[in-house]
């Protein structure tokens, strides 16, 4: 069953930043300027994070790259960058995830129960204003808005069956809204990319793909669904506003 939110703004207009697939620590070295950039910009009333917030390469159930850190130091890696990220964001949702999900998956392949292992929050070194859940439904006075980390890559069939408007991560190529429209409701699917580093070894299975990740966010603005892509210099940094 998805955690359903009520959302209560003091105000009548509404922000909400939805980023995704940070894989930290590989994620992209501006990652964090942009989204310190998208914070000022935006002012965001409530912040997402659609999942893939680590990567934790080195318990993957895939064969890893041996050229890339060891399951303590990358551990020891992504708590430096929470604590960097949660001064940020003191308050975030963090959905469920393949990536972010390894621990507890890994444990549970191993045969052991949940109670082994340890809380989110303590894994990731923050404190209560990060909030883990499995997916989301957002009500804002009965408006829905469903938000996982990847269900389907056809994001508006999957609007269509759940009949609400979605928000997705996961699919790293896939950066759009989609808009669908039936007798009773328009609907839409917004695909949020990712902000990974791509030159990174933990994504060297990409190297033969045509697609390439596409680098942004996106945030829905009284409702209305718009995405922010990542500009990049000829030496692939970000081009700052």
């Amino acid at each position: 069953m998805s955690q359903v939110l009520k959302l209560k703004f003091a105000h009548k207009s509404k922000t909400i930043l939805f980023i995704s697939d940070l894989h930290i620590p590989y994620h992209h070295p501006d990652a964090f300027a942009f989204l310190k950039y998208l914070k000022k910009k935006l002012k965001p009333d409530l912040v997402v994070n659609v999942g893939d917030l680590a990567d934790f390469h080195n318990v993957s159930f895939h064969d890893s790259d041996p050229d890339l850190m060891g399951a303590g130091d990358e551990l020891i890696a992504l708590q430096r960058y929470s604590r960097e990220l949660e001064k940020i964001f003191p308050s975030m949702i963090i959905v469920g995830s393949n990536h972010g999900d390894l621990p507890v998956r890994k444990a549970f392949a191993g045969g052991l129960p949940k109670s082994f292992i340890r809380p989110y929050n303590e894994i990731y070194d923050v404190g209560s204003g990060w909030q883990f859940v499995d997916d989301l439904l957002l009500d804002d006075k009965g408006e829905l808005l469903y938000v996982a980390h990847g269900i389907s890559k056809n994001g508006l069939k999957l609007a269509a069956q759940r009949g609400v408007c979605v928000v997705q991560g996961h699919y790293h190529t896939e950066f759009r809204v989609d808009y669908i429209s039936n007798p009773r409701d328009l609907l839409w699917s917004m695909q949020v990319g990712c902000l990974i580093n791509p030159k990174s070894l933990a994504f060297a299975y990409n190297k033969l793909q045509l697609a390439r990740p596409i680098i942004g966010t996106g945030a829905t603005i009284d409702g209305v669904p718009q995405l922010f892509p990542m500009t990049f210099n000829k030496n692939s940094r970000w081009n700052k506003q």
